[in-house]
């Protein structure tokens, strides 16, 4: 009997002031018709439902430490560049994390997001893009590979304390920001951008994308 009641007294002291959650994988990303259900959910599974899963894992501890939620989300969850699942599940952990904030407000507990922009890691890797940038056109149908054309595949083929600075602050400060954008190209391009009217947007990505080969 006493153990038990130890035990309850140990679990009811319990809790949790951060949780921070940076996991997340990019690839593949290629045009959407390239790629099938399973690609779009191999990247959602880690970066938008491993999130949730966690995150309620843990929250009756962080709401009994009245704690920081830091969600690592992306500029590309403000402007979406290209087709695949990474930033379908950034926008999906913008969304989880507003909704999160406004609930746990109640019980005094902040939630932040973190939107960096382009730094070095191996997400951002440029050879593993091009690999499976390669991997995704190896499988795609012919009929696929003849719209789109060879020349549209070849046209495809920095500090990260900027990004931690956010998270120190999002889980120390008194008072910390909804959002932190990290990273001068969030600040000055993706952030403005996601201002912009769509139509507006949609030619900005047109003019810089390479062109099918039997698109308009």
């Amino acid at each position: 009997c006493h153990l038990r009641q130890a035990g309850k007294t140990m679990a009811l002291k319990r809790r949790l002031w951060g949780l921070v959650n940076n996991a997340g994988i990019a690839v593949p990303v290629a045009p959407n018709e390239w790629l099938t259900k399973q690609d779009f959910m191999k990247i959602l599974n880690v970066n938008l439902l491993g999130v949730i899963e966690v995150t309620l894992s843990l929250l009756p501890l962080v709401r009994k430490a009245r704690g920081r939620v830091v969600n690592v989300s992306s500029v590309m969850g403000r402007v979406c560049l290209f087709g695949g699942g990474y930033c379908i599940s950034k926008y999906g952990i913008e969304a989880f994390s507003d909704s999160l904030r406004r609930e746990l407000s109640h019980f005094g507990v902040k939630v932040a997001i973190i939107e960096p922009g382009f730094f070095k890691t191996t997400v951002t890797s440029t050879k593993v893009h091009s690999q499976e940038f390669q991997e995704a056109w190896d499988r795609a149908s012919p009929e696929i590979k003849e719209i789109y054309g060879e020349k549209y595949l070849k046209s495809y083929t920095e500090d990260l304390s900027l990004v931690t600075d956010c998270m120190e602050h999002a889980l120390t400060a008194c008072h910390p920001r909804t959002r932190y954008s990290a990273g001068w190209d969030a600040k000055l391009f993706y952030l403005p951008m996601s201002y912009m009217p769509a139509f507006l947007v949609d030619a900005m990505i047109y003019w810089r994308s390479p062109k099918p080969a039997k698109g308009m």
